[in-house]
Parts: C-alpha cells; structure tokens; sequence
C-alpha cells in the first residue's frame, strides 16, 4: 500500500518542485516504486520529469474532474525511473470546476485509491497557496514534507503552515500529519542559516530530517534538461544528498 506525501510550503521559491522530482528520482534509485503527482497549473514538476506537458493528454486536470482514471493519464519518466502524473496550464480552470463539484476536497484522494497498490511512495507537488488544489492535496496524503530555507521569513511561514495542517487534520483528514521539516539551499557559511537551523531542532525535534540539502547549481541547471538533478549529475552534492534523504525517508516510514 502506497504512502502519500504532500510536498507543501505556502511561500514560493522555496524548493517544493526541485524537492518533490529529486526525492522521486532518489527513492527510484534505491529500488521504491513511485508516482509524482504534479498539482501546480504551471506545470514545472511535470517538465523537470522529462514529459512534455504542451502535449499532455490527459493529464490531473481530467483526473480531478473525473473524466480519466490515473493509469491513463500517468506517464513514465524513462530517465528518472518513476510515473508522472502531470500538469499543464489547464489545471488552473480546475479551481473553479471544482467548486460545484460534489467531494471537492478529496478528487484527488478518491482518484489515488485505485493505484495504492501499484507504488511503494506517491509524492504530491502542491501548489504555493492553500488553494483548493493544494486542499486535495492535503486530503489525499499521510503526511507533509516542508522543504525550506533557513531564513526568518521562512519561520513565519513555516508557522502559517503548521497551522493549516492542524486544521485540515482536524476537519477534513484524520490521517494527515506534518513528517518532517528538509533544510534545502543551505549554506554552511551563513551564519543565519546556522542559527534558523537550531531553532528548527530545538523547537520541531525530530521532525526536522537529518539530511540537510546544500545550495548546489547542479541541481539548478536540471531542470533545464528535462531532468532531475539525481540523473543529470549523480555526483553533484545535491544530488548525493537526495539520495539520502531518499534513504531517510524510507527508514522513517518503516517506523511509522
């Protein structure tokens, strides 16, 4: 049975789309069957998996309204290992489709249930917004990961957040949990970061993930290829650490 994770922070330019394709291509190499569902319109996950969403049909877009089952509208990411379900500018629409919908909130969810059986991970890549995208998402998960920079800013965001969780968990889905905090773009020479980053571990324990992924322009440039950092250079520091935060995340859901 599939583990469904949000990959969610509400402040942009954070890292939500880099984490959630390199965390598919990390849990890929280390033998994890996997679906990446991209729910942000602009499509950015779905491209950085090597599928072209110009030509995508159908895509979560038809999913969400109900017109197409996920084992149609999934595609296989050849380089990186792992299905996609992809995004194009389309999905936008949906907000407002969705509204008059009955279930609006859990598409996604009832949408996943036929495929648990198929995929070790299911990671979601949320839009940054509590948009009713981002909603499904959160109703179709187990749990949050935040991906976030070590900055002050990205506290205040970070609080905002946890409190979306808590109120999603106490309305619309009981199973939903924040799993962990993942340091990204961390530079070991700032001293603010070193600071935010002990904040984090005092105030969040063990939710904060060991593994911490430095700034690296190798991860950067991927996306420009078609790729997830973990395939374009495997020997980036970036990508060495996806990989083991792949690791990590399967040893913590094994405990969970």
């Amino acid at each position: 049975m599939a583990r469904v994770f949000c990959v969610a922070n509400q402040k942009g330019g954070v890292g939500k789309t880099t984490t959630a394709v390199n965390l598919a291509a990390g849990l890929a190499q280390v033998g994890q069957r996997v679906l990446m569902v991209d729910l942000d319109p602009q499509g950015n996950a779905t491209m950085g998996s090597g599928v072209d969403k110009r030509t995508l049909r159908p895509t979560v877009y038809e999913v969400l309204l109900g017109s197409a089952a996920v084992p149609d509208a999934a595609r296989r990411s050849e380089a990186a290992g792992y299905d996609v379900l992809g995004a194009n500018r389309e999905l936008a629409g949906a907000e407002v489709e969705l509204v008059e919908l009955p279930q609006r909130e859990h598409r996604l969810r009832q949408a996943l249930a036929a495929v648990q059986g198929d995929y070790d991970f299911i990671l979601i890549d949320c839009p940054p917004s509590l948009s009713l995208l981002t909603l499904n998402g959160l109703c179709a998960a187990h749990g949050v990961i935040v991906p976030m920079q070590c900055e002050y800013f990205a506290l205040e965001g970070l609080s905002d957040l946890v409190n979306s969780i808590k109120q999603v968990h106490a309305n619309l889905n009981r199973d939903l949990k924040l799993i962990g905090l993942l340091r990204v773009m961390f530079d070991t020479r700032i001293t603010l970061q070193q600071q935010v980053s002990e904040q984090l571990k005092a105030h969040f324990g063990d939710k904060v993930f060991d593994t911490v992924i430095p700034r690296n322009v190798r991860l950067a440039e991927a996306p420009s290829y078609g790729l997830p950092g973990v395939v374009f250079d495997p020997s980036a520091r970036g990508a060495k650490a996806f990989v083991e935060f792949a690791r990590e995340m399967v040893v913590r859901v094994e405990r969970m």
